[in-house]
């Protein structure tokens, strides 16, 4: 069974909703939960901020938060997935910011680092990943990890 069909099933049994906030993946974490049939029942809304400003538009992130941070960073990542999960009222909100290459990079912010957030009324946590490959091969693996980190919640893993 694939990630997103084991996602599936367990949001389907707990009866849970899912939104999803994309920018580096550009809305292959949407594509990969839509799928799987059926998820029309899980799956709420994906929203793909890859501007600043839409970020902040639609996710709540402060304009503040980005100019200190950068849309690049642990604490963006978490307020686009909490932004996400209370704009569309679901129980969960997961997001992804990355720099996918092969420009943007910087030393302190390399092609290939990720943020993944995820947002529930437990609380936001995140993950930081530095992959590498192309830029196509870096969103690919992007979405990957965003998926095994959101069954990694849904799995007790995270607490």
């Amino acid at each position: 069974m694939k990630v997103e069909e084991k996602i599936g099933r367990i949001l389907r049994d707990r009866g849970l909703r899912l939104a999803i906030s994309e920018s580096c993946t550009g809305g292959l974490v949407c594509h990969s939960i839509t799928n799987v049939s059926g998820s029309s029942v899980y799956f709420e809304a994906g929203i793909i901020a890859y501007s600043n400003q839409s970020k902040v538009k639609f996710l709540n992130v402060g304009e503040d938060l980005i100019r200190t941070k950068g849309a690049v960073s642990e604490e963006v990542a978490a307020a686009m997935a909490e932004g996400i999960r209370k704009a569309m009222a679901t129980d969960i909100g997961i997001s992804v910011t990355g720099i996918a290459g092969p420009t943007g990079g910087t030393p302190e912010k390399p092609v290939g680092l990720v943020y993944v957030g995820l947002s529930t009324t437990d609380g936001n946590f995140v993950r930081k990943l530095l992959l590498s490959g192309t830029r196509t091969q870096i969103k690919q693996k992007a979405t990957r990890e965003t998926l095994k980190f959101l069954l990694d919640y849904l799995q007790g893993k995270l607490m």
